[in-house]
């Protein structure tokens, strides 16, 4: 808020949550439903955008299926993988096989975030204890004391302050509330970035999810009536790659997956093509006196394996079972939130020490010219179903799976 400027409004709620992403409405929603007031902040009008995460993976769909919503969720357009392919090297590989899980759905959910965000405000929406503010950015925190008490944003009408019992940031990886919060990155590194661009799909196109050949790597996501395509590169590398030209990129294009060869002239420039700059961080601490961070605001990640959405979700969950209680108690102990972290920060390191092991596997070739294949050792260990369980079961479901605890209390 600016000096001098006139609050438009002044409010009081129990949990005030900073940015509509995955994690703040699922956490949004399950407070709402255990009888919590809660209030939702997004800056944005509405949550159409480009190139988001939108991999539902089992264990947000068991989530669903716990919260008994899951049957319409997937009434919402959709697709469904069951099994996850992939073209390395001239080679064929199976990367994940979902017959192989426990959970009560054995497919991936290909559904575009916008229409996940869209339906859990639905969900929200049936609780009275439900707000979700949208064209409402956080920009500041309201202090005393040495405790965080609210959050200062600014509205549609002008400069909002919100008091609450708890600030949760779910503001991303770019997230102002952390900030805000003085707390503590700690950059992990990332060694790539990424290229999104859109191609048109034909029904007899082949069905992978990634191409790797000749130093380059591709993944590629069906839509229907297009492919969301994204083109790996060296982290810093995508100036270079411009100043080369569109038509070098289209080759790269048809070198590591030639069947979009007819098609790739659709890129008429670089206007058509966005730049993901990958980072990979997490908080040292992810909470201080009234305020606790989930989600990209706690820890950035790879899109190795899509998993970030589904990180989302079961901090979600685990910050829910431990906050639910406390703040319809009306207090949450420093404890509670030093609870949170020490729930979900060893998942978060493994996730994101097994991304680095499976880029480093997956994009050795980067620079090289000539057909890269799988070690021996490697290819005769793909003959068996060990690596494909394990990194089904990685990427599927991940490190410690969160089970909801909180009740319906409207129910």
């Amino acid at each position: 808020m600016e000096p001098g400027s006139e609050l438009s409004e002044q409010v009081a709620t129990r949990c005030c949550i900073a940015g509509g992403g995955p994690a703040g409405m699922m956490l949004a929603y399950l407070l709402a439903r255990a009888g919590v007031e809660v209030i939702v902040l997004e800056k944005h009008a509405d949550f159409l955008r480009d190139f988001r995460g939108d991999t539902l993976h089992p264990s947000t769909l068991e989530t669903m299926s716990e919260l008994g919503i899951l049957e319409e969720l997937l009434k919402r357009p959709h697709q469904k993988m069951s099994q996850v392919r992939a073209r390395m090297g001239g080679e064929d590989m199976i990367l994940g096989e979902m017959r192989y899980l426990r959970t009560r759905c054995r497919f991936m959910a290909l559904m575009p975030q916008w229409d996940f965000l869209d339906f859990l405000a639905e969900q929200g929406r049936r609780y009275p204890t439900f707000h979700l503010r949208m064209r409402t950015e956080a920009v500041g925190l309201i202090e005393e004391n040495g405790r965080v008490l609210g959050v200062r944003a600014n509205g549609p009408a002008g400069p909002i302050e919100i008091r609450a019992d708890l600030v949760v940031g779910a503001d991303g990886r770019d997230s102002k509330v952390r900030s805000c919060a003085r707390l503590t990155v700690e950059n992990t590194g990332a060694s790539i970035d990424s290229l999104h661009l859109r191609l048109s799909r034909r029904a007899d196109d082949p069905e992978y999810l990634l191409y790797s050949d000749r130093g380059k790597t591709m993944a590629t996501i069906n839509r229907g009536e297009y492919w969301d395509c994204g083109f790996t590169v060296p982290k810093g590398a995508a100036a270079e790659l411009q100043a080369r030209g569109i038509e070098r990129f289209r080759a790269d294009i048809c070198e590591v997956a030639p069947f979009l060869r007819d098609r790739v002239t659709e890129l008429r420039d670089w206007s058509d093509v966005k730049l993901l700059t990958v980072r990979v961080d997490r908080l040292r601490n992810w909470y201080c006196a009234g305020l606790v961070c989930i989600g990209d605001a706690a820890h950035a990640m790879s899109p190795v394996g899509g998993v970030g959405i589904n990180l989302a979700i079961q901090d979600a969950v685990a910050a829910a079972n431990v906050l639910a209680g406390p703040l319809r108690q009306g207090g949450v102990s420093t404890a509670d939130l030093a609870g949170i972290q020490g729930r979900r920060a060893f998942p978060t390191r493994v996730t994101q020490r097994m991304q680095g092991v499976i880029q480093k596997q997956t994009w050795r070739g980067f620079g090289k010219s000539e057909p890269v294949r799988l070690p021996w050792p490697m290819r005769l260990l793909e003959r068996t179903t060990l690596p494909c369980r394990m990194r089904t079961r990685f990427i599927a479901v991940g490190i410690r799976p969160e089970h909801v605890k909180t009740p319906d209390v409207y129910n």
